[in-house]
């Protein structure tokens, strides 16, 4: 899977593809005018993103333009539901128009600080992810499930390293 992160801020920019990056090669965009030049130049290339994250409030060009400029190119060039890029609206913007705005073109809506869980749950739903991939996801949270009961146990006894 190839995944385009386009995000303005840096450390946001740094935890989406260092959580997406496990699972496919990831690409940044520092705003939404080079996002879109990202996204252009794959598709000429043949080598399109499956997947893209997208911030809303950026310079240049803003996310929720990005989103109807990648539309209006898929829909120019006959990308039909399935070819189309997946895209995840990744923004500090939880108010009701800027959602209702985005909504009707993007395949999902998070809200920042980005839960992993809740972003896994959705590369899952979009079927980005092959069966190894999910069994291994599925592996690491059990894991972590584990680790965090065992946390709570020991939590007062603070012997126990």
């Amino acid at each position: 899977m190839r995944i385009l992160v386009v995000e303005d801020d840096s450390a946001s920019s740094f935890v989406l593809t260092t959580l997406l990056s496990p699972y496919g090669e990831t690409a940044a965009a520092v705003d939404g005018k080079a996002g879109l030049e990202a996204f252009r130049q794959a598709h000429a290339e043949g080598e399109t993103f499956e997947l893209i994250c997208l911030d809303i409030m950026m310079p240049q060009l803003d996310g929720q333009g990005v989103l109807r400029a990648i539309r209006a190119f898929e829909e120019e060039k006959s990308i039909d539901g399935k070819k189309a890029a997946r895209v995840i609206m990744t923004t500090a913007l939880g108010d009701k128009l800027n959602v209702i705005e985005a909504l009707p073109r993007c395949d999902a809506y998070l809200q920042k600080p980005i839960d992993r869980k809740e972003l896994l749950f959705y590369i899952k739903k979009f079927g980005l992810l092959s069966p190894a991939e999910q069994q291994e996801i599925a592996e690491r949270e059990r894991k972590r499930a584990a680790t965090a009961r065992l946390s709570e146990k020991t939590k007062d006894m603070p012997w126990v390293d």
